[in-house]
C-alpha cells in the first residue's frame, strides 16, 4: 500500500463548515480535537458506563458495557484512519460519539422505544437522538445549548451508518442529503462491527455460550487460526488459545477494512475529498475475505449468543418495563422531572417521555421503574 495511502481523501480541518455558534480558535487544539474532548466530557458519554452492550452486569463484571465498547470502536477506527492517512481526530470524535444516543438495554431498548413512538406516527433512532443530545440536551456552556460541535461531526453522527436522501426528514436537510459523508465517517460503522463481533465472541465464550469447535466449523478464518494456535501453543489453556484466535480475527478484519477501502478508492479513481461525497456509493469496505468472515461471525453470534434463553428473558423483561414506564409518564406527565416538564410545553408529550427514558442508564431506569411499579 502506498505510504501516502488515501491522504488525498483526508478531510482537512480547515475546510470545516464550522460550528453553529462561531467560536474563537483554540491556541493548540484544532476544531476536531476540541469536538473529541467535548464528547468525552459530556454527561451522555459518561452514562454509557451503565448502559448494556449485550450482557447485563448481573451475569459478570467482566463483560463489555456501552462505554468500553465505544473505546474499542475508537481504537479500531483511529488505527484504520492512521493507516489510510485520513484525519484521526475527526475519526476519533465520531467513534466516541457514535453511541451516545443509545437508550438503556442496548438494541432491545432502542426497538421498544421505536415501537412506542410508532403509536404516534413517529420513530426513535439512536443516531438522531444523539444529534438532539449534542445540539440541545447537553448543557455545559453559557453561550449556547448543546456542545456546538462542528458540522462534520454532527453530519457524521447522523450519517455514519446510513445515507440520507433529500426530503427524508426536514430536520436533516442541512446535512447534505444525497451525498456521502467524509471517508472518516464511513469508517465508523465497519469499525463498530469489528468491535462488537469480536468482543461478543470473547464475552460469549466467557459466558460458556460458545464452543470453539462449533465456531471453527462455521467460520473458516477462525478454523485456520485455531489450527495454527494449537500447533504453536499446544500446552496453553483453552481460554488463552481462544483469545489468541480472537486477537487474530481483530487483526484480520481491521487489515481487511484498511485494504478494502484503499482498493475501492483506487478502483473507482476517486481523486479528492469532494469526490468522496459525490460518489455513487460508500468507499469504506472490507476485502472479500473480511466481508465473508464478518458475515459468518454475525450469523454464528445470532444463533449461539443473541438468541440464548438468558438474554432473551432479560430482553423480554426490560422491554416490558420500558412499555410500562412510557405509558405511566404519558398518563402522569406531572411526574416527569421539572426540566422535562418545561420541554413538554413545546413538544408532544410522547417525544418528551421518549427523550427522558432514552437518557436513562440501566440502573436509573430500574430505580425509577421500582418507584412506581414495585
Amino acid at each position: 500500500m502506498n505510504p501516502e495511502a488515501l491522504s488525498r481523501l483526508r478531510f482537512p480541518v480547515h475546510r470545516s463548515r464550522g460550528r453553529r455558534y462561531p467560536e474563537a480558535p483554540h491556541p493548540y487544539r484544532n476544531d476536531f480535537q476540541r469536538d473529541r474532548d467535548r464528547v468525552v466530557h459530556a454527561r451522555s458519554f459518561r452514562r454509557l458506563e451503565d448502559k448494556t452492550q449485550v450482557f447485563t452486569p448481573a451475569l459478570s463484571d467482566h463483560f463489555r458495557n456501552r462505554l468500553t465498547h465505544t473505546i474499542e470502536v475508537a481504537q479500531i477506527a483511529r488505527t484504520a484512519a492512521a493507516s489510510l492517512k485520513l484525519d484521526e481526530d475527526l475519526t476519533e470524535a465520531l467513534a466516541l460519539a457514535h453511541d451516545i444516543g443509545h437508550p438503556p438495554f442496548g438494541h432491545a431498548g432502542e426497538s421498544e422505544l421505536d415501537r412506542q413512538m410508532r403509536r404516534f406516527g413517529s420513530r426513535f433512532d439512536h443516531n438522531l437522538h444523539a444529534l438532539r443530545i449534542v445540539e440541545s440536551f447537553e448543557q455545559r456552556y453559557a453561550m449556547f445549548s448543546g456542545l456546538n460541535l462542528t458540522f462534520e461531526v454532527r453530519e457524521g453522527i447522523v450519517k455514519h451508518s446510513r445515507d440520507i436522501e433529500a426530503g427524508e426528514d426536514p430536520l436533516l436537510e442541512e446535512y447534505l442529503p444525497g451525498l456521502r459523508p467524509p471517508l472518516e465517517a464511513q469508517l465508523i460503522d465497519l469499525a463498530d462491527e469489528i468491535a462488537y463481533n469480536t468482543a461478543d465472541l470473547d464475552d460469549g465464550y466467557s459466558a460458556r455460550m460458545i464452543d470453539s469447535g462449533e465456531l471453527a466449523g462455521r467460520v473458516p478464518a477462525f478454523a485456520r487460526m485455531r489450527e495454527a494456535i494449537e500447533q504453536h501453543y499446544p500446552g496453553a489453556p483453552d481460554g488463552i488459545r481462544f483469545l489468541e484466535c480472537v486477537r487474530r480475527l481483530i487483526d484480520l478484519l481491521v487489515s481487511s477494512l484498511i485494504e478494502g477501502t484503499y482498493q475501492a478508492a483506487g478502483d473507482v479513481g476517486v481523486g479528492g475529498m469532494d469526490d468522496v461525497r459525490g460518489h455513487s456509493r460508500r468507499l469504506a469496505c472490507f476485502t472479500l475475505e473480511g466481508r465473508e468472515t464478518n458475515a459468518a461471525l454475525k450469523a454464528f453470534l445470532h444463533e449461539h449468543v443473541y438468541s440464548c434463553d438468558a438474554l432473551l428473558a432479560e430482553r423480554t423483561r426490560s422491554t416490558a418495563a420500558i412499555a410500562q414506564l412510557f405509558q405511566h409518564f404519558l398518563d402522569a406527565p406531572d411526574r416527569l422531572p421539572a426540566n422535562y416538564r418545561e420541554q413538554a410545553a413545546g413538544l408532544p408529550i410522547h417525544r418528551v417521555v421518549c427523550d427522558y427514558i432514552a437518557g436513562m442508564t440501566d440502573r436509573f431506569f430500574w430505580r425509577t421503574w421500582r418507584q412506581y411499579f414495585s
